[in-house]
């Protein structure tokens, strides 16, 4: 929920202007670039697996480490991706 929850105010932080870049939000925030990007992925989830997660109901699928590694864009196949990890 703490990821989340930093995740749309990071966003909003960008989208307002107060930073140009992730480069820069990552700069003021004291973290890697690549942490802060990972972090702002997780706006783009489908609104279902938002609310799972901010009422606790979700899965033990829906752990931070899993809902960090990429997944599809496409909010219908968001969930079968999370569900069930994929295989290297």
């Amino acid at each position: 929920m703490k990821a989340l929850a930093r995740a749309f105010r990071w966003q909003a932080m960008l989208d307002g202007g107060h930073y140009a870049s992730i480069t820069e939000l990552a700069a003021a925030e004291r973290i890697e670039r690549g942490y802060a990007g990972q972090i702002l992925r997780l706006t783009l989830l489908a609104p279902n697996i938002i609310e799972a997660v901010l009422n606790g109901t979700q899965p033990d699928e829906f752990k931070l480490p899993r809902l960090m590694q990429p997944i599809p864009p496409d909010w219908a196949r968001q969930l079968a991706a999370v569900v069930r990890p994929q295989t290297v």
